[in-house]
């Protein structure tokens, strides 16, 4: 229990510290007006609470990401704990506060947008196509998963295709409706109960002082046969650093009313998920310290699902249930509707679409709301069809991740700050995302010799790339 309450210390301590570094370089400016007052138009750009705007943000980079990565991912033993901490602290926080408040200053652009205006038109293009991508998938994810928990919940009638058809009916009203009508007004519930349920098991954790694994004898026992690197960067993303944050980040960068509030909500919230992803994590070790990873009745590795309900029904018993309906169900629904949101306003961006009409807003949706119901149909219709587009997700997630903080590292080299905070996540990052696509089952399949050189090679080719373009920008950017 030692190393677990040192790992959430140093969370609460990199907020303090870290995290008002970095604000520092952002330098908030009270007095200067926010795009959700000088260009309200009643949908997407709306003035909010700020303690709304928290709870609302946090839940939107949570959905199942601290909950089930965290729980996969403590299947590579206490080397999940120092991803968590140090991932959120110095790449995930840092990576969701800079696009929140590059967005604030650029009157609520999305993702692609600042993307162009930083690494150039084509990377805008693919970022737009790949974030569109990447956004359909999760709401196709983060459909399947909590239709199937409430299927087991409910009557027979009530099967995964009639939540599917439900939750999906729902995506659309909060994706086209203005986000103070259902996103802001039940999103804080939902974002409460999962800190609950997270607050809860903590409780738990230090009532019955399990005998968790400590760092310094080792990194405890490794359930996982895939190695750490680059698996374990994958399979931790909402806990540590995620690319879908930055989609979501701008969306709330159009509700806040003080430049000053950027650090609590944004990378505020991210501290906030890495300290639910630990208590998971921790919750997660206990579980296969006491059951192993192999389900006995069915032969094959327990889900998330299965652990996360196993851990919630016995540690917290019928509140805990209550519980698990509102985090475990509600949190990535919710996250899954943001999504599609995230999606409308990236393509209105690009094709420079106001979204005050109806008929602008349907005009971006169907098509979106068709694409993701092609992906839903494929997942049910084959038996591996969830398990292959979850792994792609994951894959376009993290590099999502990297484009943001490519794109971040240029923004602060052309306003002479300390662009060191992202270059060194970028390049890590990079590697991850080169590595695993080279050595993953789902990629080439290629020896872990063959993928790490090339990993490290892509990170060169990277750190040239970035020094080459330095030093033809140095009139711009100035001698550091």
């Amino acid at each position: 229990m030692i190393t677990f309450t040192l790992a959430l210390l140093l969370l609460v301590v990199g907020y303090m510290v870290y995290g008002r570094y970095v604000d520092s370089l952002f330098g908030p400016d009270p007095s200067r007006k926010t795009p959700a007052v000088t260009l309200a138009d009643g949908v997407d750009y709306i003035p909010l609470p700020t303690w709304k705007v928290f709870m609302i943000q946090f839940l939107n980079i949570a959905g199942l990401g601290p909950i089930f990565g965290a729980i996969m991912g403590a299947q590579f033993g206490t080397a999940s704990y120092l991803w968590i901490v140090f991932g959120t602290i110095f790449a995930g926080a840092v990576h969701d506060f800079l696009i929140g408040t590059f967005s604030l200053r650029h009157s609520g652009e999305s993702l692609p947008q600042l993307v162009g205006r930083y690494l150039g038109r084509p990377a805008q293009r693919l970022a737009c196509v790949f974030t569109i991508i990447l956004l359909s998938l999760l709401s196709a994810v983060f459909v399947s998963g909590p239709a199937e928990l409430l299927a087991g919940m409910t009557p027979d009638w009530c099967n995964i295709y009639f939540w599917t058809v439900v939750i999906f009916l729902y995506y659309v009203l909060a994706t086209l409706l203005p986000v103070d009508k259902i996103i802001g007004r039940f999103y804080p519930i939902f974002a409460l109960a999962l800190l609950l349920m997270a607050a809860a098991l903590m409780v738990v954790l230090y009532m019955e002082q399990p005998d968790l694994p400590e760092i310094w004898n080792g990194l405890g026992t490794k359930f996982e046969q895939n190695p750490i690197f680059p698996m374990m960067f994958i399979s931790i993303a909402c806990g540590a650093i995620s690319g879908f944050h930055a989609t979501q980040s701008p969306l709330m960068a159009r509700c806040l009313t003080n430049e000053k509030h950027c650090r609590p909500v944004f990378y505020g919230s991210m501290v906030t998920e890495g300290i639910v992803a630990l208590i998971w994590a921790a919750a997660a070790t206990c579980f296969y310290q006491e059951h192993g990873i192999i389900n006995p009745e069915t032969g094959m590795a327990y889900s998330g699902a299965k652990v996360a309900m196993e851990i919630s029904n016995e540690w917290l018993g019928a509140a805990g249930g209550l519980l698990v309906i509102l985090g475990i169900v509600a949190a990535p629904i919710t996250s899954g509707d943001t999504a599609l949101r995230s999606a409308r306003l990236v393509i209105a961006d690009f094709l420079h679409w106001e979204q005050r009409s109806v008929s602008r807003r349907l005009a971006i949706g169907i098509p979106l709301f068709l694409a993701t119901m092609a992906v839903l149909v494929y997942s049910f219709s084959d038996a591996q069809g969830f398990k292959i587009v979850w792994r792609y997700f994951a894959w376009s997630n993290q590099i999502l991740a990297v484009f943001t903080l490519w794109t971040v590292t240029v923004g602060l080299v052309l306003v002479r700050k300390n662009y060191w905070v992202t270059l060194l996540p970028a390049l890590f990052m990079t590697c991850v995302c080169a590595t695993y696509i080279f050595i993953a089952p789902e990629g080439f399949r290629w020896s872990a010799e063959v993928s790490y050189t090339l990993g490290g090679l892509t990170v060169l080719v990277a750190m040239v790339w970035f020094v080459v373009w330095f030093r033809k920008n140095k009139a711009v950017c100035g001698e550091r």
